[in-house]
């Protein structure tokens, strides 16, 4: 296995389990367990943000182009009214 298929692999990954997370933080009624898994998903945001950065760096990964002003006016506009 390649190098960057293994970044991208790791990538999927994390972006998964960060979906699981958000979910279960969600429909926690625990406060205290709730605390640990967000101080966890809150981690692998973190270590996810940093290979995102090392695959994009590498070339493994190619992000998308930068959303205008009035593109991202646009978005806000949609979740403000």
């Amino acid at each position: 296995m390649q190098e960057k298929d293994m970044v991208n692999d790791v990538l999927s990954m994390i972006n998964s389990s960060l979906t699981s997370y958000a979910n279960v933080i969600a429909q926690c009624s625990d406060q205290n367990l709730r605390q640990a898994i967000t101080q966890i998903r809150n981690a692998d945001e973190q270590f996810q943000y940093q290979l995102y950065k090392a695959a994009e760096q590498k070339g493994f990964y190619k992000a998308a182009q930068q959303a205008t002003p009035q593109e991202i006016q646009e978005v806000q506009s949609l979740f403000t009214q």
